[in-house]
């Protein structure tokens, strides 16, 4: 009767869990959907003879400018290729836009690979519980994690205004140059094939593993928020390159944010993800060579 019990309580503790980060996933998306919705209208209105770019958008203003005449894309003179603030320096506002979009989006797109581990915790902490020796709750476990991207998003926003000032952005947020966008295809390419990216991966494949190698599960809050940011840390490590095919493909690019999630989630949840991951870096460093070689 008592193992009957626990076997109910684990079970409804697991539906929370999911629901709870299901929840959380499918706001970020939604989040995410509406914004690249709302960039289109904007960038899409001047050449309607529209709104002028810096307009409310739904009764919201939009701190991301975005002047027009911008050079490169289809051409020497040419001014089709528009970024998010070149023309005008950034405002605090435009910064901490661009950090909410980015920090939601890594949300959306890094939640799901990391479900298996804050599973995994919330089972055994009812384990525990159960036998008398609590754990921290599993929302701190998770925030943990969710701070260690956090983190990476302000790094994201930094390189995006760094892009921005060189003019090296289009209105989908993505590279204006081909050079750029072929020199980090090489580059994310090689990437998947180092010693840091193994070691991040290995570390993100094997839950119980990661726990046991860094002190097991933890009872106290901050602990536990440590164990959490920790192995967000090391998602980071095995993730950040990837992110950065988004200035490839656009940042406001759904399908594209998609498609690099799911790899994500692939890379850690199939049998032998390494060969995954190596032959994604082969197939990228192609791409790469190959563009580059259609420039020159």
């Amino acid at each position: 009767m008592a193992d009957t019990a626990l076997e109910t309580l684990l079970r409804r503790d697991r539906a929370i869990v999911v629901a709870a980060l299901a929840a959380v996933t499918v706001l970020s998306w939604l989040y995410i959907l509406w914004l690249a919705s709302s960039m289109e209208m904007m960038a899409a209105a001047p050449a309607a003879g529209g709104m002028d770019m810096g307009a409310d958008m739904s009764g919201m203003d939009m701190p991301m400018d975005m002047p027009m005449d911008r050079p490169g894309g289809a051409g020497e003179g040419s001014t089709t290729s528009i970024g998010v603030a070149g023309a005008h320096p950034w405002s605090p506002a435009t910064f901490a836009y661009a950090f909410v979009m980015w920090a939601v989006m890594m949300v959306g797109m890094m939640v799901p690979s990391a479900t298996p581990m804050i599973l995994l915790y919330a089972r055994v902490g009812r384990q525990a519980s159960q036998q008398g020796k609590p754990f921290a709750p599993t929302g701190y476990f998770a925030g943990g994690y969710l701070a260690a991207w956090t983190l990476f998003a302000v790094f994201a926003v930094l390189l995006q205004w760094l892009l921005d000032r060189a003019l090296l952005l289009t209105p989908a947020l993505s590279s204006a140059s081909q050079v750029l966008s072929a020199c980090m295809l090489v580059a994310v390419g090689l990437y998947q094939w180092t010693p840091l990216k193994d070691r991040c991966l290995s570390q993100c494949q094997s839950p119980l593993h990661f726990i046991q190698n860094h002190g097991g599960f933890r009872g106290q809050p901050g602990a536990a928020f440590g164990l959490g940011f920790r192995h967000g840390l090391y998602c980071v490590g095995c993730c950040w390159a990837l992110m950065g095919l988004l200035f490839v493909g656009g940042v406001m690019n759904v399908l594209w944010i998609g498609a690099i999630a799911v790899f994500v989630l692939a890379e850690k949840v199939i049998p032998h993800g390494r060969l995954l991951t190596r032959a994604a870096g082969v197939a990228l460093v192609v791409a790469g060579l190959w563009q580059l070689a259609a420039i020159f």
